[in-house]
């Protein structure tokens, strides 16, 4: 189960790997799509699934390690509910304006933001491009108006009709569009350059340090799934990712698919846990906003 409506990064990194698996496992693979809620209403469907290994829930980072902190009365436990099966994927982001934005580089809409303000994206309240627009804040002192959307295709659409200022966005489902012109892509919110946008800086670069938003993607089963059904699903994510679609796809998007066991994810999750729950706590970040 997916929290992200049809046509975003996730939807095409789900079906891609749903098809990969379906080899693996010698059993349909079904993506449903049950958007909303920072990932709440999936999470909580899959919950409450019989622990089979069946369901899984196909999630990003938001609704596991943000909603905790994000959410005071949240209707499911991420730490109790679930069963870290195996990460798929990690993709950074960068800061996007539509093709006809009168700004070409980040410290020209920094500069912008400062004096006059912008309106930017984000996929809703919580999720990465929120996280990252929260980080983009404190660090340059923008004056920014947060307009959240129920996921990265509306977000995108009017990022690049203007309807928007700007928009911080998975690169995987931003890519086309930057190749073809519709956006411009002006920062990497990561340490690193990306291998598919190499001309493109990152904000350390730029001198706006600590804008690092790299949202990961991976699977999880309702809690009391048995160990044996773990491993087995863990076992044949890590023979997808090295198949030659899955090599493809990270090469013409951008995502880097990562191997490792469930213990490894478990742990990432932990510390992305709390590592989010730390800056909503500190900026202060309410629903509403």
């Amino acid at each position: 189960m997916l929290a992200f409506p049809p046509g975003g990064p996730t939807d095409t990194l789900a079906r891609v790997t749903a098809k990969q698996l379906e080899k693996e496992l010698g059993q349909p693979v079904i993506v449903e799509n049950k958007p909303g809620g920072n990932g709440a209403i999936a999470a909580n469907l899959v919950a409450r699934a019989k622990p089979d290994g069946n369901t899984l829930f196909l999630s990003s980072i938001g609704a596991i390690a943000i909603n905790p902190a994000l959410y005071p009365k949240l209707i499911y436990d991420p730490a109790k509910d679930f069963v870290p099966v195996a990460m798929i994927a990690a993709s950074p982001e960068v800061l996007v304006v539509g093709q006809g934005h009168p700004t070409n580089t980040a410290n020209e809409y920094i500069t912008r933001a400062k004096s006059g303000g912008v309106k930017m994206a984000s996929t809703g309240v919580g999720g990465m491009s929120h996280m990252g627009i929260v980080q983009f804040k404190s660090a340059t002192m923008a004056k920014v108006l947060h307009v959240p959307y129920k996921g990265a295709p509306a977000a995108m659409t009017d990022t690049i009709g203007g309807e928007v200022d700007g928009f911080i966005g998975d690169i995987s489902g931003l890519l086309a569009h930057i190749k073809s012109g519709k956006l411009k892509a002006l920062a990497i919110a990561a340490p690193n350059r990306s291998r598919v946008l190499p001309n493109v800086p990152t904000f350390d670069e730029i001198g706006v340090p600590n804008v690092y938003v790299n949202n990961w993607y991976g699977l999880f089963a309702p809690r009391d799934t048995p160990a044996e059904k773990i491993e087995a699903i863990n076992a044949a994510v890590q023979k997808a990712l090295v198949s030659s679609d899955l090599r493809a796809y990270a090469e013409s998007t951008g995502v880097e698919f990562i191997k490792g066991t469930p213990q490894q994810f478990a742990e990432t999750v932990k510390r992305d846990t709390a590592h989010w729950s730390a800056l909503i706590r500190s900026e202060g970040i309410k629903l509403d906003e």
